[in-house]
């Protein structure tokens, strides 16, 4: 099966083609540093750090792309709100944003372009448009004229007529008085008193918000790419004005594939500040593992809401401890005499197999987390076996092949165990945990011995190793002791 994505242009699955064999352009829209990124950003950053890293593992070089709109009317807002530098503001939310994406191993992108580093750029591009009739200036500002372009609306699949303006919150009541059409939308911005200014044929101004991603494309990525993501909430009028811009500008598409994530909601409400139900990263991070929020992340395909509960969370940790478990058993599988041997670069093809195919399905992620699950399981079923018989039921080559197998298909996925330093901590843990029920057997013997010579030190010393390993004694009457291991309460 070869891989499949669901095209937002053309409203299907396509099979999967790039510009240059084996190489794939992939940009992502960015933030608006003006804020603490909330757990929206998480899921859209997750899913597209999830789509590079399963093209990777696919054999593809993938130059992945990702701006910061380092300009905008929300940054000025903050800016004169906190009585600081806007420069301050975003350097403040751009190392905010690259250390709380970092803990959830989200990979750095190859590039983080910033709207304020390509302005030549942007008054080239919009030099383009206006020379090619597609842009006018109009008083210190440049609009985009919608009319020019006929296909204006393929991407939200809407009509002109049907369209209202102002659609993405971001309206300037003054600007709207200079557009000839009320759609029409800002490309360059002529400076009000106070505000961050550059120069340009146009007069002291800055760039518009569409604008910014289609110079940056062109610089970083050429004049057509592969890929092209972001949220539900973008399609449009932000990436609906991206492709007029570049493919009224340029004459080609701009992306072959439109890919866009579903969005957030938080107890079956749609996450907002007004509702006081927003959350960032950070302050979700406070009380819960960053692997657990990836993994509740990729439970949920992509393109479908998500709802955010306490339930949903629990249930993502019950699944993570699954995985750590099976992880950990490696503690045991190491006692086996022959586990030296057995290592090899093989991995389980069965499970691949039904892995690759999940994600060969526009990147079905719950289908794909399945594997590993079972894979899991059936890891922590051998351990059981090592800890209660002394043995388990696979070899030893199949069940290096299953661990193996688990840990690349983890990292296809993101999903981080401990630093390795704190990963041989607890494999030292699990180790000195494990006691085989023989074992025990025969401590019980020698503490029923200890007691009829009298010797209760003796006998509390087992006991209390005993429960060191996890196992709880509990004599009956007729000096007979049961046990029982504390996991299996």
């Amino acid at each position: 099966m070869s891989l499949t994505i669901y095209n937002t242009l053309t409203r299907k699955k396509e099979p999967f083609t790039t510009i240059e064999p084996s190489k794939v352009r992939m940009y992502v829209c960015g933030v608006t540093v003006y804020d603490y990124c909330h757990l929206g950003h998480a899921r859209s950053y997750i899913v597209w750090d999830t789509v590079r890293r399963y093209l990777q593992w696919r054999g593809y070089d993938v130059r992945y792309v990702q701006n910061f709109t380092d300009i905008d009317d929300k940054i000025i807002r903050r800016s004169q709100e906190e009585n600081l530098p806007w420069q301050d503001i975003t350097h403040k939310y751009i190392d905010a944003y690259l250390e709380d994406l970092g803990r959830l191993n989200v990979k750095p992108a190859d590039a983080y372009p910033k709207a304020t580093e390509v302005i030549p750029q942007i008054i080239d591009f919009i030099k383009r448009l206006i020379d090619q009739g597609y842009a006018y200036a109009a008083d210190g500002d440049v609009y985009y004229a919608v009319e020019k372009f006929p296909t204006y609306g393929k991407l939200s699949g809407r009509k002109l007529d049907q369209m209202e303006a102002g659609a993405s919150g971001r309206v300037d009541e003054e600007a709207e008085t200079k557009k000839r059409h009320p759609l029409d939308f800002a490309l360059w911005k002529a400076a009000k008193p106070g505000e961050p200014e550059w120069q340009s044929p146009w007069g002291l101004g800055r760039p518009g918000w569409h604008i910014e991603c289609s110079a940056m494309v062109q610089e970083l990525l050429g004049d057509r790419i592969d890929i092209h993501t972001g949220g539900e909430d973008l399609v449009f009028p932000h990436h609906e004005n991206e492709i007029a811009q570049s493919e009224a500008a340029l004459a080609k598409p701009l992306a072959t594939f439109w890919m866009h994530n579903g969005f957030v909601k938080i107890r079956g409400d749609k996450m907002s500040k007004s509702l006081k139900n927003f959350t960032t990263i950070r302050s979700l991070l406070e009380n819960t593992d960053a692997m657990v929020v990836r993994l509740f992340v990729l439970q949920a395909y992509y393109r479908s809401p998500i709802d955010f509960t306490d339930e949903a969370i629990a249930a993502a940790e019950n699944s993570w401890k699954t995985l750590e478990e099976a992880v950990l058993a490696s503690a045991y599988f190491k006692s086996l005499p022959d586990w030296s041997n057995a290592q090899s670069e093989a991995l389980d093809e069965e499970s691949v197999k039904r892995f690759n195919e999940a994600m060969d399905d526009d990147f079905n992620t719950p289908i794909a987390l399945s594997v590993l699950f079972e894979l899991a399981k059936e890891l922590r079923r051998q351990r059981n076996l090592i800890v209660h018989t002394g043995k388990p039921d696979l070899p030893t080559t199949q069940i290096h092949q299953k661990f193996q197998t688990l840990i690349e298909l983890m990292t296809t996925l993101g999903l981080k165990m401990l630093q390795p330093s704190a990963l041989e901590n607890a494999i030292s843990a699990e180790v000195s945990l494990s006691i085989t029920d023989d074992e025990i057997e025969a401590l019980i013997q020698q503490r029923q011995e200890a007691r009829k010579a009298k010797n209760f030190a003796e006998s509390d010393r087992i006991r209390n190793e005993l429960q060191e390993k996890g196992i709880t004694l509990i004599d009956d009457k007729g000096g007979i002791t049961r046990w029982h291991r504390n996991s299996e309460q």
